[in-house]
Parts: structure tokens; C-alpha cells; sequence
């Protein structure tokens, strides 16, 4: 090879390479396939699902658990419903209620009320972290049982390997398990993780039959009221009035970012990923976090970090490597009105 054939082999290589990485510029985002969007919007849920827990901690500080996820969903409810309204959107009818029903119960009255509510049960960041990653194998579990569809192997290894690669960035923390005051909030967050699960696939089956986004916010008002009406009714909920700005503050955060973002990412991920695929955050989110303990409160990064990061990725490459050869399934239709 000559000189002139090898600065074009140098040329052509860092082209193809850059053409790659473009796909994740999100100036042009707008301009790539359905696919790149996804991911683009995966990783949105990644970052901000991945800040979420903090806010949620610092927020129960200063109100109940239960009171402060009813109102974040309420706020985030009743701004999506004022949206479509606004685009005329037509309400669910007769028997598209029953989706949105079940889905306000497993998703924010159940799934996203347990998790908050076991921050007052002194639940670690990496206890956290190790439970909200079982998540993706859950759905592994289900999907052996309800699924015609056999998940390839290599998939299966890799959704093995994330949360391998999350208990050994945790690992410090995996005593915690049989400390006797994180009981409660250990139960409530494995039912969290195992309603998030079955909500997430019913939500892959449902979302066709009623503009998806719509129901979201239908959703969560709906779980906004009766979060907020039991905390009134057990006497545990507090006065607007008395709850500090920090607690306020992290409402603000978690309805910008971990509501009204996060969620719209996440729906339209699930909708153009395999959902093994679109789980993958679960693995993602507690490296985010651990990253910002390091940016923001000089957290050290260990080496257990370091090994479970490493892990971690190789089981999230090997999930997407799973699926990449795999022929996607007919894509659903843009919901109207997004």
C-alpha cells in the first residue's frame, strides 16, 4: 500500500466513524431513522431517571412519601391533560378507560408510590440501585412464562451480566440486605420493581389502543388524586403551607425531568424497542447516579465502580448485540398530537 491508498484508507475510516457518532448529536436528531431516535431517547431516560433518586431523597426530608408522589404526579397529570385539551384531543371512550385504569395503579399508584415510599424506610442509593436493576429480569421471568416469543439467549446473558455489574458496583452496600430497619422499604421496592414490570409490558400491549401519551397524563392524575386522598384519610399528609422550598424544589425537579421528559421518552422507546431493549436503563441509571455523587458531591470512584461499570456495559452490548440482527417488528404509528 502506497502512501496516497494508506491517507485514504485513513480518510474513508474516520469518515464512516464520524457518520456513526452522528447519530447522537442531538442538533440533528430530528433529521435521523426512528431507531436512532429511540435510543436518543433512551438515553434521555437514562440521565434523567438516573438523577431522580436524589431529588426524591432530598425531597422526603421535609413530607411524607406518599404525599410528595401524589402531588408530582397530580402536577405532571393535569399538565399533560391540559395539553391535549388544548390540541383538542378526544378523551378515552367506554372500554379504553380499563388500560388507563390499570396502568394509573401499576404505574404511579403502585409502582412509583412504593419506590418513593421506601426512602422512608432508609433505603440506600445502592441498595436502591441493586433492587431497581432487577427490574429487566423480571421481565425475563414473565416473558419465559406469558411470551410466544423465545428471547434469544445472548440476551438473556446480558440482562445476567447488568445486574451482576450493578451488585458489583453496590457490592459494599449488599449487606444492607439483612440489616432488619431496611426490611420494609427492601419489600416495598421489589414490589415496585415487579408492578414497573408487568406495567411495562402491558403498557407495549395496550399503548395502540389509545393515544398513549394522553393516557399518560390521564394516568398519572388519576394516581395523583388517590395518593394524595389516602395520605389525607390515614392522617398522615401534611399542610402545603408548612412543606419547605426543598421539598418543592424537588417536586419541580421530578415533574420537569423524571415526569414530563423522562416518561415521554421512555413510552416512545418502548414503543420502537424490543422492551429488553428499552429496559436497559435499569442498568444505566445507577451509573448516572454514581457519576453525579462524583461530580457534584466528590463521591469516590472506586474500584468496584470501575469492574461493575465495565460489566454492566458488556451486558448492555450483548443485550443490543441480541437484538440488532433481529428483524423489528412493524412500527405503530406516531400517537396525534405529539
Amino acid at each position: 500500500m502506497n502512501i496516497f491508498d494508506f491517507h485514504k484508507t485513513i480518510i474513508n475510516t474516520s469518515t464512516d466513524y464520524l457518520k456513526k457518532i452522528s447519530a447522537f448529536n442531538p442538533l440533528t436528531i430530528h433529521k435521523k431513522g426512528t431507531k436512532a431516535k429511540a435510543f436518543f431517547a433512551l438515553t434521555l431516560v437514562c440521565i434523567f431517571w438516573g438523577t431522580t433518586w436524589v431529588a426524591s431523597k432530598q425531597g422526603v426530608k421535609g413530607m411524607p412519601a406518599l404525599q410528595m408522589a401524589g402531588i408530582r404526579q397530580f402536577i405532571a397529570g393535569i399538565i399533560y391533560i391540559g395539553y391535549f385539551i388544548y390540541k383538542k384531543a378526544p378523551f378515552p371512550k367506554g372500554k379504553e378507560w380499563i388500560p388507563v385504569i390499570i396502568l394509573s395503579i401499576l404505574n404511579f399508584i403502585l409502582s412509583n408510590g412504593l419506590s418513593t415510599l421506601a426512602l422512608e424506610y432508609h433505603v440506600t442509593a445502592g441498595l436502591a440501585a441493586i433492587i431497581g436493576a432487577i427490574f429487566p429480569l423480571w421481565l425475563v421471568v414473565i416473558g419465559l412464562f406469558a411470551s410466544k416469543e423465545k428471547m434469544p439467549a445472548l440476551a438473556i446473558v446480558g440482562l445476567i451480566l447488568g445486574f451482576a455489574g450493578v451488585c458489583i458496583i453496590f457490592a459494599e452496600h449488599l449487606h444492607d440486605f439483612g440489616n432488619p430497619a431496611f426490611r420494609l422499604g427492601i419489600l416495598f421496592s421489589l414490589l415496585a420493581t415487579w408492578t414497573w414490570a408487568f406495567a411495562t409490558l402491558y403498557t407495549k400491549k395496550q399503548a395502540a389502543s389509545f393515544n398513549p401519551y394522553f393516557s399518560l397524563g390521564l394516568q398519572m392524575a388519576i394516581a395523583g388524586v388517590a395518593l394524595f386522598s389516602f395520605t389525607h384519610v390515614n392522617g398522615t399528609a401534611i399542610s402545603l403551607r408548612v412543606i419547605p422550598w426543598e421539598s418543592w424544589a424537588s417536586i419541580a425537579f421530578l415533574v420537569i425531568f423524571g415526569s414530563l421528559i423522562a416518561f415521554v421518552c421512555y413510552l416512545y422507546a418502548l414503543q420502537k424497542l424490543p422492551t429488553e431493549q428499552a429496559s436497559l436503563y435499569a442498568y444505566v441509571n445507577p451509573m448516572v447516579a454514581v457519576l453525579c455523587g462524583s461530580l457534584f458531591f466528590n463521591d469516590p470512584i472506586t474500584i468496584y465502580i470501575t469492574i461493575g461499570g465495565i460489566v454492566t456495559l458488556i451486558g448492555v452490548y450483548l443485550v443490543n448485540k441480541a437484538f440488532k440482527s433481529n428483524v423489528p417488528a412493524p412500527e405503530q404509528p406516531e400517537a396525534e398530537g405529539v
